[in-house]
């Protein structure tokens, strides 16, 4: 079970850094955990979930797959060979009465569940894992920060 606790502010402006620090996400995560992907359009969510899933599949042995925001079709699914990865983007949807017609959280315990835009969902989840995408003042530099992991987790990852 994950323990919520606040990780530091990580710097990752750069995208070398993000995907650093997604190639280490990716060696915590199992089947049936959940994600969600909090910040502004344009904040780094997707890059970020697109060197997550492309390190998961080249760890085991799988072509990359371009990974795209599912905005439109409001989900995305990748085979990473151990899980599949359920990529939803909620952006268009307008109230949460919308999510309960996309199958979401359906088959939780046996994909890797990532949304961008949660806070359209209305029923809450327990043991996920928060990542928050923020800007600076000025917008130049992008911040992350995670809740929902302990100390030994987040060690690994930063």
């Amino acid at each position: 079970m994950h323990i919520a606790t606040n990780s530091e502010i990580i710097d990752i402006s750069l995208e070398v850094k993000t995907a650093e620090l997604a190639k280490n996400f990716s060696r915590i995560l199992k089947k049936g955990d959940v994600v969600f992907f909090h910040g502004e359009i344009g904040v780094g969510k997707t890059t970020f979930i697109r060197h997550l899933v492309n390190c998961l599949q080249a760890k085991n042995d799988r072509n990359q797959t371009e990974v795209t925001s599912p905005t439109f079709n409001l989900v995305n699914e990748y085979d990473v060979g151990i899980f599949i990865i359920q990529h939803y983007d909620l952006y268009r949807l307008k109230n949460c009465e919308e999510t309960k017609n996309i199958g979401l959280l359906e088959n939780q315990k046996e994909t890797l569940t990532l949304i961008e835009w949660p806070e359209k969902i209305d029923n809450k989840i327990r043991n996920k894992i928060d990542l928050f995408f923020k800007y600076n003042e000025d917008m130049n530099k992008r911040f992350l920060s995670i809740k929902g992991l302990n100390n030994e987790k987040l060690n690994e990852i930063s």
